[in-house]
Formats: C-alpha cells, structure tokens, sequence
C-alpha cells in the first residue's frame, strides 16, 4: 500500500514538516477567511520567496543541478502557509504560534500526537516484521 510505504520511509525531517503542516491547517480552518486578498497576497509572496529560496539553494558553481519536484513545490508551499497563516491569525490573541483557546491548542496537540503515533505504529510494525 502506497501510503504505508509512504510512511514507513519518512524521515525526522519530513515528520516535523507534516506535524508543521498539520498545525497550519487546523489553524486556517479555525481562522478561515474568504477574503480573496488574504490568499492573493500569500501566492504573491509564495512566487516572489519561492523564487529567492530557489536561487540560494542553487549552487554556485556552473553546473546545474536540477532539483526535486517535490523539493521545489515546498519552497513555494512554505512561504505560502507562512503568510497565510499572519494573515489569518493577526489581532486572534496567538502567543508565537499557539492559540488563545485551549480546546484548539489540544486539538493541535492531539493530532499531532494521532500523526506521530500512526508513523511510529507504521515504523515499528515494519521494523518488527524484518522486511527491508
């Protein structure tokens, strides 16, 4: 199954990528504005740093190296949910990150930890079943 190889191959890196993601979203659902000008200003600001991380991680030597699609679409992504979520969540009480309301601080927590729990579970079961 697809996404069970998915998860059994992902790295620490990718985890705490997918729990920031995770954050992300459950944030845009509580704070979710329609407003056309919140999500044009965060692609405006996705392309323009999007661009500029592409450039700082090219090599400056003369060869090209060409870059992970995946890897590529995340320098966009990032910015994207960066900005999004300022704009979301600005003048909503947010200490650095974190929600005023405790409901919604344990609503993160605990899909985090759903989220952690099922990749160590994937991880573990694989590890113990001795298939490479």
């Amino acid at each position: 199954m697809p996404l069970i190889r998915y998860l059994r191959h992902l790295t620490t890196g990718r985890i705490i990528l997918w729990c920031y993601f995770i954050w992300w979203a459950l944030s845009i659902i509580h704070h979710f504005d329609p407003t056309p000008r919140v999500w044009l200003t965060s692609l405006g600001l996705s392309g323009i740093i999007g661009v500029a991380l592409i450039i700082s991680t090219q090599s400056s030597s003369a060869a090209r190296t060409r870059m992970d699609p995946w890897v590529v679409f995340r320098l966009f992504l990032m910015p994207f949910c960066v900005s999004s979520f300022a704009a979301l969540v600005k003048d909503a009480g947010y200490l650095l990150v974190f929600p005023p309301s405790w409901r919604e601080n344990a609503t993160g927590i605990g899909l985090v930890a759903l989220f952690l729990l099922v990749v160590w579970t994937v991880k573990k079961s694989h590890a113990a079943s001795g298939i490479p």
